[in-house]
């Protein structure tokens, strides 16, 4: 079975854990469309669009824990984990261009992350996400 958690840093502002969540979600929907219903119609018959057919936790760390986490997902995604991640430097930047540019001139260990999605193996993903808080 297929699970999924996002994990936000906690010390971000509301709106900012919104709009993480909201940017982990549209990559998550792109690469995995399996994980959205088919459209569907209430009693009156108007069509309502396919949502999400899994539950997706948001849960909080810390930037260290956020780093930390990415590491040990990453040694985890032979395993058929999926990684996603939002960091600093995109939700900084004023266009993908200039993401991809500023991205592109930073390190690893430089890389502050904002949000993680991990999905992927129920049992991994809970292996790793288990011990966190969910938002609240």
């Amino acid at each position: 079975m297929t699970r999924c958690a996002f994990i936000i840093d906690n010390a971000l502002p509301r709106g900012l854990v919104a709009n993480t969540a909201a940017i982990l979600a549209m990559t998550l929907g792109r690469e995995r469309p399996d994980l959205i219903g088919h459209a569907v119609h209430d009693a009156d018959g108007n069509r309502h669009q396919g949502i999400t057919t899994i539950v997706m936790p948001i849960l909080m760390s810390d930037a260290d824990g956020l780093m930390d986490l990415r590491r040990r997902a990453t040694a985890q995604e032979t395993a058929g984990l999926g990684l996603i991640d939002v960091t600093e430097a995109a939700q900084r930047a004023k266009s993908y261009q200039a993401y991809e540019l500023r991205i592109g001139e930073m390190r690893h260990d430089h890389l502050r992350y904002l949000g993680l999605c991990l999905h992927g193996p129920e049992k991994l993903v809970r292996s790793l996400t288990g011990d966190l808080p969910l938002m609240k």
